[in-house]
């Protein structure tokens, strides 16, 4: 335990800041028992975490949940979202966790030991974090993690590879908590994000422009419909992959409009002479 000055005792010196926590979404999809939600809760309190984003849970009084021993405020300051790409479409680094018993990622996997300089990578270029975990039952699905940037390990035993929800979130907190800053920049494998001094796009610009790329595939004759939404997944796996900017993706939507724009313009001008 330390000692702050003035004699205040706390228990942990956070090598996050408070801004840079304000900055981590958790984000909770399709969570079918109130109690896990509370127990989330819980361990974002214990962690100093605030942002709990929930996408469409199944009970309808999970803000109730007793599990969240003082952490009340954190439930009912919760968002609650329709779909997963709503819920991180302010984000700039999405970080998808489970094990890889079951799955065949489609995305870099980190493991959890060397999330937390990822994460803190990520905030000193003035992104936003969100880190999903999936329903009970079954984790994320290949859908949800085509919103994900990345997979995040969580070391289990074969045996029993699940975890509880609770559970998961409360190491991948801690993870957080006491990691940041311990391994060097040049240590950390990966991808590097947009230079310093531009932030990585957003979410929801992401979105934006897998739809675009799509309209302009389907206009040009490359996407019929039996492969639409394979292709939609591929796009959304691609583009993050990428780690664009914010200026690079505004470049590229604004190629792409351009490009659709001259194709419905040497469609009309075909219908017209037919």
């Amino acid at each position: 335990m330390y000692q702050q000055a003035g004699g205040r005792a706390h228990y942990n010196r956070f090598l996050l800041t408070e801004n840079q926590r304000d900055r981590i979404d958790v984000v909770l999809v399709s969570p079918r028992n109130p109690l896990n939600i509370g127990a989330v809760a819980r361990a974002m309190a214990n962690f100093g975490f605030v942002r709990l984003a929930v996408v469409t849970p199944y009970e309808a009084h999970w803000r109730e949940a007793r599990s969240a021993v003082d952490a009340e405020d954190v439930l009912k300051s919760a968002r609650v979202y329709a779909t997963l790409a709503e819920a991180v479409a302010d984000c700039t680094l999405v970080l998808g966790t489970g094990t890889l018993t079951y799955r065949k990622p489609e995305q870099p996997v980190v493991p959890l030991s060397n999330l937390a300089p990822h994460v803190e990578r990520e905030l000193e270029h003035s992104g936003r974090v969100a880190l999903v975990f999936g329903p009970e039952k079954h984790g994320l699905t290949r859908e949800d993690l085509a919103q994900c940037h990345m997979l995040v390990e969580i070391p289990t035993d074969a045996r029993q590879p699940s975890m509880n929800l609770g559970q998961a979130a409360a190491v991948c907190l801690y993870e957080l908590a006491s990691r940041a800053l311990v391994v060097p920049h040049q240590e950390i494998a990966g991808p590097m994000p947009p230079g310093r001094g531009d932030s990585g796009a957003r979410g929801g610009d992401l979105e934006r422009l897998a739809g675009l790329v799509e309209e302009t595939m389907v206009a040009a004759g490359y996407s019929p419909h039996t492969m639409r939404a394979a292709n939609q997944h591929d796009l959304r796996v691609l583009l993050r992959r990428l780690h664009l900017s914010a200026a690079d993706t505004r470049r590229i939507l604004g190629l792409f409009r351009r490009i659709l724009w001259r194709l419905g313009h040497v469609a009309g001008n075909s219908d017209r002479r037919g």
